[in-house]
């Protein structure tokens, strides 16, 4: 079963909850790796200015180590910082998706790129046929389930959103291709 799949039944309601108790405790799981990539996996998921006390604390570092590492971050494009007191850093969404369409870049032909790309137009041309629609926003959840399972509709509609972000992302590493190789390591 993929994670975007729903159950086709829903729990009982006398199933006991889980036991959290046996779950690792995230502080666990942030032992023993490096604080520089501790800290990149907590800016990666600031979407709003936060102080660097805040982000260090997430990391599980000294303010001062996360400072001088936010620094080098903003210095590379991967956070931006916002000056004032305190001086807040939040993720810069421009670099990741830079990073993204290089990855594509690094890892696929050109051909496998533009190949991918058609597909995943011909699947965004499926829902706007079935749902007499240009985009999944201009969809009603409500209408449409009349005809088909709410279940259903729900998938199409989050498998619509994320195609239409795929086809962006694609036809980015299409458009400038001047540093695609042309042996494909890794499927798009």
């Amino acid at each position: 079963m993929d994670l975007t799949d729903s159950s086709a039944e829903f729990p009982d309601p006398d199933e006991p909850p889980p036991d959290f108790t046996d779950w690792t405790d995230p502080e666990e799981l942030l032992e023993g790796v490096p604080i520089r990539e501790r800290l990149l996996d907590v800016v990666v998921q600031v979407r709003t200015p936060t102080k660097v006390s805040t982000i260090a604390e997430r990391a599980g570092c000294d303010t001062e180590t996360a400072r001088e590492y936010l620094r080098w971050f903003a210095e590379m494009g991967i956070v931006r910082e916002h000056t004032g007191r305190p001086v807040r850093y939040e993720r810069n969404d421009s670099y990741l998706w830079w990073r993204r369409v290089e990855k594509l870049r690094e890892h696929n032909s050109e051909a496998t790129i533009r190949e991918a790309l058609e597909e995943a137009l011909g699947e965004l041309d499926t829902f706007r046929d079935r749902y007499d629609a240009a985009s999944a926003a201009d969809v009603s959840l409500v209408a449409a389930s009349r005809d088909r399972p709410v279940e259903d509709v729900w998938e199409d509609l989050a498998r619509w959103e994320t195609l239409e972000r795929r086809v962006e992302l694609l036809d980015a590493a299409r458009r400038d291709s001047g540093s695609t190789q042309n042996d494909p390591r890794v499927d798009v």
